[in-house]
């Protein structure tokens, strides 16, 4: 794969096999299969006008609990990532990663030409330089594992580092054990939010950055003054009227991913599973990830290999949970 290629190019998939979008299965692309009830007419919403996103900020803050003044809006998480660690470069030219991670990260530090400490998460949580941006995905990808980073967020804010906490799965494990709940002062703290991953909507551009209020404050003064559009806002809002949506998603996502554990546990082309928190797996496999995405090919699936992710080779790929359906295809495909 290329150095910062991601999952989800189901286009691209769907030419090389001269099938239809429709036709394939994503198993690459780590998007909630459950979706709320969106109850609004889009041929009716009104875009004569510039948007507003006061109801926006307001409901997307009570919705993670915090103050409206501690939350800045952008096109998407990666538009947050770019935005903080554009932000915090005078600040320190040294940046950390606890990896594997997202790989967004990595591309925007080198882009603002940060000095990028890779430390493997996977072997031993190392101790930071001081003063360095510190970047952890929690649960991570492509692996799923939560931590409990209390302590250790604690330990790199006395070291003087800025702290980038990125939550965008966190919903499929506990909105209760996010790091603003353990850890009150915002001060050289950046919690990155997604509203994409956990309502299954990749299309809809909108995330968030959780952050003490003067620095939120700085941030808006460099964003445009239009950068969310009407119909993105709309779904959002929507989508958080949803009351029963949280509780249709944990128990859906839980009952296929351990259903899916358990029918592939001792499956010959697989070494390992990686336990998870998060709505996808990470398999070390006996065979190259190549190889094992060549067997799904005649059933339309694509997986996400993992080899450009530090710190994991050609052998690992992480599967997306879906509903039980496609799972068993998945289960058939490598059966075959």
């Amino acid at each position: 794969m290329r150095e910062f290629e991601h999952g989800g190019d189901i286009y691209s998939f769907a030419q090389k096999l001269g099938i239809s979008v429709d036709e394939v299965i994503d198993l690459s692309s780590n998007i909630n299969f459950v979706k709320p009830k969106i109850d609004i007419d889009f041929n009716s919403l009104k875009i004569d006008s510039y948007p507003n996103y006061q109801k926006l900020y307001k409901e997307v803050a009570k919705y993670f609990g915090i103050k409206v003044e501690n939350l800045e809006l952008f096109n998407g998480a990666t538009v947050a990532i770019d935005r903080v660690l554009s932000a915090l470069r005078n600040c320190s030219r040294n940046c950390v990663i606890y990896s594997p991670a997202y790989l967004e990260y990595k591309r925007v530090a080198k882009k603002y030409n940060y000095e990028i400490f890779l430390f493997n998460r996977l072997e031993k949580i190392k101790r930071p330089p001081p003063k360095s941006v510190v970047i952890f995905i929690n649960p991570s990808t492509p692996d799923g594992r939560f931590y409990d980073l209390k302590d250790l967020v604690k330990g790199w804010l006395n070291l003087d580092c800025k702290v980038i906490i990125d939550e965008s799965f966190l919903e499929f494990y506990s909105m209760d054990e996010s790091i603003l709940q353990k850890i009150d002062d915002l001060d050289n703290l950046f919690i990155i939010k997604s509203m994409t991953k956990y309502f299954g909507s990749a299309g809809v551009r909108v995330g968030g950055l959780v952050s003490e209020s003067s620095f939120i404050d700085r941030l808006k003064l460099q964003e445009p003054p239009w950068k969310i559009s009407s119909f993105d806002s709309a779904y959002i809002l929507s989508a958080l009227e949803d009351s029963s949506f949280d509780k249709r998603s944990k128990e859906a996502n839980q009952k296929s991913k351990e259903s899916l554990k358990s029918a592939i546990k001792n499956h010959h082309l697989i070494k390992k599973i990686y336990p998870s928190s998060a709505n996808f797996l990470l398999l070390e496999l006996k065979i190259p990830a190549k190889e094992f995405q060549k067997r799904l090919l005649s059933s339309n699936i694509m997986v996400r290999e993992c080899s450009n992710f530090d710190f994991l080779n050609q052998f690992f790929v992480r599967v997306a949970i879906k509903d039980w359906v496609l799972m068993e295809r998945f289960i058939k495909a490598i059966n075959g």
